[in-house]
């Protein structure tokens, strides 16, 4: 990467600049943080320690939870941090770590949920299979094909948005480091590296978009099939919360990164860009408990599964 900058540094406007609505901020966004990390962790303990949750879905829905803790702990720690020292700077090396991770975990929970409803499409279409297709390997290239993937992207949107000029204003009209944010402030021309996210999100979009509509109408034409109401609820119950999570995901990060110049707004920028960094981790682990009566038991015998494994040793 060649940085070209005259800017060492940048500026986070965060949310306010009144001393009690940053104390406030804090607050909040410290409760959000706090409770998206327990919430995650949760899931994470309970799929591993629980045998009954060592399936695909399971294990899928554990790297769902790390990329979510990622995702918030990329951009909200800083943030928190910001307002309680009353401190908006943030170093270039820092700004280019933010711009790398969100890129990253963003892309990498997109792609986790497509690889996702795969899964549901394999265990509700072609159940005799399911163990055949989904076996340990497969599940193992799938997550670790979506994990190298969203980095080598990460790289080259990074790059890209770095190989920019900032010899001018360095104050960035968000929270975090935000690739948009910063093209607004380069002093280079940006034609091309919006070009670039106009055209990569178009493709990855679409082709996620449409891997998770099309399995999803296989998935409906077989259930609608099944003969009893019990077992249409219990397929359906499977994939509901899956695509509440994928629906809330898609909606804010389209919005956030491909919305009209007229739909953008200081307030609008920072409350679209809390809608895909900051509600997704801490609605995804309520969404996946609420009606997974599996993951509620797991998390109930985490501390006697402690107990256990300490009694061991």
């Amino acid at each position: 990467m060649t940085n070209r900058s005259t800017v060492t540094e940048f500026l986070l406007m965060g949310f306010s600049d009144e001393r009690d609505m940053q104390i406030l901020h804090f607050v909040v966004f410290l409760f959000i943080y706090l409770t998206a990390l327990a919430g995650n962790l949760l899931i994470i303990t309970a799929v591993t320690l629980d045998h009954h949750l060592h399936s695909p879905m399971y294990f899928f829905l554990a790297n769902l939870s790390i990329l979510d803790i990622g995702n918030i702990s990329t951009t909200v720690p800083k943030s928190i941090c910001n307002s309680l020292m009353n401190n908006k700077l943030i170093p270039l090396a820092g700004c280019v770590t933010q711009v790398f991770l969100v890129v990253t975990f963003v892309g990498g929970e997109l792609a986790m949920l497509t690889i996702m409803a795969y899964d549901r499409y394999v265990a509700i279409c072609h159940p005799l299979q399911y163990r055949l297709i989904m076996n340990r390997n497969s599940c193992i290239q799938m997550a670790a094909a979506s994990w190298i993937s969203n980095l080598i992207h990460a790289a080259l949107e990074t790059s890209f948005t770095f190989t920019l000029n900032f010899c001018g204003p360095n104050t960035i009209g968000q929270f975090f480091c935000d690739i948009p944010q910063l093209q607004k402030i380069s002093c280079t021309d940006t034609k091309a590296n919006q070009l670039l996210i106009w055209v990569l999100g178009l493709f990855l979009d679409s082709f996620f978009f449409m891997f998770i509509f099309v399995s999803y109408g296989y998935i409906l034409s077989v259930v609608l099939k099944i003969p009893s109401v019990q077992g249409r609820y219990k397929a359906f119950s499977t994939c509901t919360p899956h695509l509440t999570v994928f629906s809330i995901f898609i909606i804010t990060a389209v919005f956030s990164y491909m919305r009209p110049k007229a739909l953008s707004s200081p307030t609008v920028d920072l409350a679209s860009a809390v809608l895909y960094t900051v509600l997704p981790p801490i609605l995804n682990p309520v969404i996946y408990s609420f009606r997974n009566k599996d993951i509620q038991k797991a998390v109930w015998k985490i501390p006697q599964k402690i107990k256990d494994l300490l009694a061991c040793q």
